[in-house]
């Protein structure tokens, strides 16, 4: 079984509705044979990072950049995985007010540091969660979980 690592910081409303929509969507039905671990960016470790076979990166957009929380994740786990993880799929999603392209370069200058495989779209929302930002989202955490499967 492969396993899937979401790594995410949801402290408001929208950002947790993210967490929600790729959850689901990892969860379809025709999805099969992989194990969906799911980590706060401040609980996440180089364990857990070490025992995936992909990832998906989840954050606000907080003053142009990604939130501390999943910075932090970044520092604890760059150098014990750098050797480790290369080639690997993730995704990201990225939720601002006004703005997440900051936020995003910076999470992807670290995956392309750790040798990590953009495998989807970016999903970057700086309007209401609706539906239609719901269905992107399902389908952003399906088509990471789709990759894993066996």
């Amino acid at each position: 079984m492969s396993t899937l690592l979401i790594v995410h910081h949801t402290p408001s409303p929208a950002t947790r509705d993210l967490l929600e929509a790729v959850l689901a969507g990892t969860r379809d039905p025709e999805i099969t044979g992989v194990d969906v671990v799911v980590r706060p960016a401040l609980a996440a470790t180089a364990t857990d990072m070490l025992e995936a076979d992909g990832y998906m990166f989840g954050t606000p957009a907080n003053f142009g950049y990604m939130s501390g929380a999943l910075k932090h994740f970044f520092d604890t786990v760059y150098y014990p995985v750098l050797d480790y993880v290369a080639n690997r799929p993730y995704g990201l999603w990225v939720h601002g007010n006004n703005d997440t392209a900051s936020a995003v370069s910076a999470v992807e200058r670290i995956a392309t540091g750790l040798s990590l495989v953009r495998s989807a779209d970016v999903l970057e929302v700086t309007e209401v969660v609706d539906g239609a930002v719901r269905h992107k989202a399902y389908e952003l955490g399906g088509t990471l979980a789709a990759l894993l499967m066996e």
